[in-house]
């Protein structure tokens, strides 16, 4: 697709760095809509790359990546309660009935700086069914060997916010890709994709392992316990995407719908539902408590190598 005609649609922003390329398009829920980089003459997409339609569309499901703020994944019926006040939020993604993955993805984001390897975007809410005032940030940091980028929420209500955020990547799928993981346990999921009971994960999934294929395995699941850690190979681009998160990040949710031309490897902070969960007594749901002006903040790397 040629990136003039992108930009007719919307505006991108580029950043360069040796042979690495980011663009983000800021208005489209802050998301990536290409991130590459070119080995003996070889543009390889590192993400999915997003689509003139998408972009047309102001569909941030259907680009790069896109971030996940005040929660990811879903809440059951838009429906938690914290410290005896009940929140109702409303129906995000019809006809499902849940809120998912927060407010951020579905509106612009404004540019506070950028160079020309780095971008920083931003995200103000001001409080309504979602009864705080929050701001966030991505700093996206490129080099020649790596992409950066720091997810950052500042609460600016003058009570105490829960809060998750995360990344949710789409990544290009091929017969042969692999996905290995530095994970714990897996949520079950019931018919709505919610978390039902912890049961092991894929053996093949773990790092020690041989490699979990999207074809051969769908998922939605969450994976908890999650190390930081994880490795995608595509052995037939000789290709390898290895993916690091900062402790903040206790999940991991791997997506691999069947029928599809991607899959997704998700970090985040809390839990499928965490919000109800941790409502409910769990004390290891990921939610964190964000008392007024305090920021949470954390890194995901994303490092390509050819193998």
């Amino acid at each position: 697709m040629d990136l003039t005609m992108r930009q007719e649609t919307t505006s991108l922003v580029t950043l360069r760095a040796g042979t690495m390329q980011l663009s983000v398009a800021p208005e489209v829920g802050g998301s990536i809509t290409r991130f590459t980089s070119e080995h003996q003459g070889h543009v390889f997409h590192w993400m999915r790359p997003a689509s003139l339609d998408a972009l047309t569309a102001r569909s941030a499901g259907s680009t790069s990546s896109f971030p996940m703020v005040p929660f990811s994944n879903r809440i059951r019926n838009g429906q938690f309660r914290f410290r005896d006040h009940t929140i109702q939020l409303e129906q995000n993604f019809r006809p499902e009935p849940h809120a998912i993955h927060g407010h951020a993805w579905r509106h612009p984001w404004q540019i506070v700086d950028s160079s020309t390897a780095s971008l920083t975007i931003e995200y103000q809410h001001t409080a309504d069914s979602w009864p705080w005032s929050y701001r966030a940030q991505q700093l996206f940091s490129l080099s020649p060997e790596q992409l950066t980028v720091r997810f950052s929420v500042t609460n600016e209500s003058s009570t105490d916010m829960p809060v998750g955020f995360g990344l949710h990547p789409y990544f290009v799928r091929t017969a042969d890709v692999t996905i290995r993981a530095n994970v714990g346990s897996m949520w079950r999921a019931d018919r709505d994709a919610m978390p039902e009971a912890l049961i092991a994960a894929p053996t093949q999934l773990l790092l020690g392992g041989t490699g979990l294929k999207p074809d051969a395995s769908p998922l939605d699941n969450n994976f908890v316990n999650f190390g930081g850690r994880v490795l995608i190979d595509w052995p037939e681009q000789q290709a390898q995407l290895e993916i690091n998160a900062d402790p903040v990040y206790q999940c991991l949710v791997v997506y691999t719908p069947p029928e599809q031309s991607f899959f997704c490897v998700e970090p985040a902070t809390n839990y499928i539902d965490g919000f109800n969960l941790a409502a409910e007594g769990r004390t290891d749901t990921g939610i964190l408590v964000v008392g007024p002006s305090d920021t949470v903040v954390g890194d995901v790397t994303f490092t390509p190598r050819s193998t």
